[in-house]
């Protein structure tokens, strides 16, 4: 086999790890194609812009380029399938993915194909003199932009107070993501009932609790296959994920069933094909009520070191199988661990972060609990506050990777390392 070139969009020296466990991986050549900077940890982006300095990076490339494969949100999961189907690689058509992408687009369309599982809803303008008069939902319910990472600029309303408060929120920062959103959206032919709800207007979703778990799986040249089934926990709040087990425990199987059903006919009615995909589902067990949260276009990389804990290979190997046009395989299983999870480090209040774990302290962690992996996403200096990307309700530091060979043994061991992680903080500054 002649060695193959592979291109990963942000890709970070925690991910090149994680490619480095795919069957075959002797055989591949991994290239950062830009970085996470300027695509992930960033609130400015210029989507045209980036595209042209990705098309500069791969035509000075001296060689063959055989693959480009996404694992972050948007503006990743739509340049990955862009770049891919310039250069005649396997990719989903930009309508079918931009269906997904844009959480409105998204609803519309499970209406179509899985209405039993979808929660009220409506779009609105988050500029409009009087939004909330064009919701027709009762309190409580979420308000969140059509485009999104994680949980940023998503917000749980009580009442009339909250949601003034998280209009506050979302003009000043919806457009850092919106923007670059809607120079794609405009690439398209959007359906009429979404006439003005382009890339900075929001979606209010009825609010519905239950248990939460996430599929991940593949669709090549139409088939269909879910490698994979995460459970995802919130904090005692319930507004934030505190982590994600695999595998998935806590729903019954027939449940995660149902799930993986309602994911295949949504995704059949959008045409999405050669690509990869996790979708995320909330089950109210005593109604037995599935009710669809979202479908995101890509493998997830919350969920690629786990998928190596416990099978013995990260995700990556899927969406490489499908980018080089191969039928997608996952080993089962074949990993050092039963159970796996990715979990989150906190802090409630916005500070001024004055200290981190050392590579030390990192290498103490991993010598007493073998196979922990802690990533940080604060350096010293940092304020919280100013931070990209963050939850809405709680400051993310950093999150832990661990596996164990029992649910209650991560528990256990997510509860001793946060205790003691060294992190120490000064007041943030009053606000003018």
């Amino acid at each position: 086999m002649s060695q193959k070139n592979i291109f990963v969009l942000g890709l970070t020296d925690v991910q090149r790890h994680e490619l480095e466990t795919v069957r075959h991986a002797e055989d591949y050549t991994f290239h950062g194609l830009l970085d996470y900077e300027t695509l992930v940890n960033t609130t400015d982006l210029n989507f045209a812009q980036l595209m042209v300095d990705a098309r500069a990076e791969l035509d000075a490339f001296d060689g063959s380029i055989d693959a480009i494969i996404a694992h972050w949100d948007f503006p990743v999961s739509v340049m990955s399938a862009m770049l891919a189907a310039e250069h005649g690689l396997p990719a989903p058509s930009l309508t079918s993915l931009l269906k997904s992408e844009h959480k409105g687009w998204s609803r519309l369309e499970q209406k179509k194909s899985v209405p039993e599982c979808v929660p009220g809803f409506t779009l609105f303008d988050p500029f409009a003199e009087d939004a909330l008069a064009s919701i027709d939902l009762d309190f409580p319910f979420w308000v969140k932009p059509v485009k999104a990472h994680s949980s940023a600029l998503g917000f749980k309303v009580e009442d009339e107070a909250d949601f003034a408060e998280a209009l506050v929120e979302i003009r000043e920062h919806i457009g850092e993501i919106g923007d670059a959103f809607d120079e794609v959206l405009r690439q398209v032919e959007l359906p009429p009932e979404l006439a003005g709800a382009g890339g900075n207007s929001c979606l209010a979703e009825q609010f519905v609790e239950g248990i939460q778990a996430a599929p991940e799986g593949t669709m090549f040249r139409g088939e269909y296959n879910v490698h994979g089934v995460f459970d995802m926990h919130k904090d005692a709040a319930g507004t934030s994920f505190s982590h994600l087990d695999y595998p998935a425990s806590t729903v019954p199987q027939r449940v995660q069933q149902r799930m993986i059903d309602l994911t295949e006919r949504y995704l059949r009615q959008v045409g999405y094909d050669n690509a990869c995909f996790n979708s995320e589902f909330m089950w109210d067990e005593t109604n037995d009520q599935l009710w669809l949260i979202e479908i995101n276009t890509r493998i997830s990389q919350s969920h690629s070191d786990l998928f190596a804990k416990v099978d013995g290979s990260s995700n990556h190997e899927v969406a490489i199988d499908i980018a080089l046009g191969q039928p997608p395989r996952m080993p089962h299983r074949e990993g050092d661990f039963a159970v796996a999870s990715q979990a989150m480090i906190f802090h409630d209040e916005d500070a001024i972060v004055t200290r981190i774990p050392t590579a030390q302290d990192k290498a103490e962690i991993e010598r007493r609990f073998p196979g922990t992996l802690l990533t940080l996403t604060v350096a010293e200096g940092d304020r919280l506050s100013e931070l990209p990307g963050q939850d809405s309700y709680r400051f993310v530091l950093g999150k832990l990777y661990l596996g164990a060979d029992s649910t209650e043994e991560l528990l256990a061991d997510y509860a001793a390392i946060t205790a003691e992680l060294p992190f120490e903080f000064a007041p943030a500054p009053a606000d003018d």
